[in-house]
């Protein structure tokens, strides 16, 4: 009977986050006037990606026992980690299309199969960043579900209404990138929705070896952290740097702290309860 709560509770919080950040993402693209235009999305995604990081996942890895040196260090081998899965995806490209290709964002294909990689070669890589730290940090969210499910059924289901509630944030910062990567808004919602299944994953082995993976979870949290903060910063905020108009500019601050603050305060209604 737990085990079937835990499963449910970590899919609807894996994958229900997901489906919600899409539906918002849609409302305001939808809204042509005033709506989050592309510029706006991926400032709203930079600064929820940061926030998750370093006021959520972090802060949480650090409360708990393990030393801030061998934390650190996690924190450092990821981000070489997803810059060296940059170079390899990079490379690989290079190759696919006969030539290697430097990674400016204003350079298109002029080959048949350009439109499906046109979007920006680095972007991409961003993708699977995303998607490997979305994985790790569903994993863990699973693993404290279910942690929170066998103290007691109803803290399990606050659990799992507070990760629903604080993953929506950066969700639409998953799914910016993946469309920035593919192109393609239903590819983009399958991935980071399979991303999100893994929370059910995590729930099952929190159920049957909590007591065990409890000293791995800070890892986990700096692993996921590592892999926001690598894509905000070398693949979202690079898109960003162009020169704009004191409003525009004005505007782009306003989308990326909004995005912070978004993820802040979601993060502490969940703590909070």
């Amino acid at each position: 009977m737990t085990l079937a709560a835990i499963i449910l509770a970590t899919l609807a919080a894996g994958i229900g986050s997901v489906w919600v950040a899409a539906l918002l993402m849609r409302v305001g693209v939808s809204a042509k006037n005033g709506g989050m235009m592309p510029q706006r999305l991926l400032s709203l995604a930079a600064g929820a990606l940061l926030a998750t990081a370093f006021m959520h996942l972090l802060p949480e890895a650090f409360e708990s026992e393990a030393g801030a040196h061998d934390l650190f260090l996690t924190l450092l081998i990821g981000v070489v980690f997803f810059f060296l899965l940059d170079k390899a995806e990079l490379w690989h490209h290079g190759h696919e299309h006969g030539h290697g290709h430097d990674n400016h964002p204003d350079h298109h294909h002029d080959h048949a199969h350009g439109h499906d990689h046109g979007h920006g070669h680095g972007k991409s890589t961003g993708g699977w960043a995303v998607l490997t730290g979305d994985s790790v940090h569903c994993f863990g969210d699973g693993v404290l579900i279910a942690s929170a499910f066998l103290a007691d059924m109803r803290l399990g289901l606050i659990a799992a209404a507070s990760v629903l509630a604080h993953e929506v944030p950066h969700h639409i910062g998953d799914l910016v990138v993946l469309r920035n990567a593919s192109g393609n808004r239903r590819v983009a919602l399958i991935k980071v929705s399979l991303a999100g299944a893994v929370t059910a994953l995590g729930g099952m082995a929190g159920y049957f070896l909590v007591g065990q993976l409890h000293d791995w979870l800070p890892y986990f949290l700096v692993l996921a952290s590592s892999s926001f903060v690598y894509v905000a910063l070398a693949d979202l905020i690079p898109q960003l740097q162009k020169r704009l108009t004191a409003r525009e500019t004005i505007a782009q601050i306003a989308w990326l702290v909004a995005g912070m603050v978004l993820v802040t305060v979601v993060s502490g209604l969940a703590h909070s309860h």
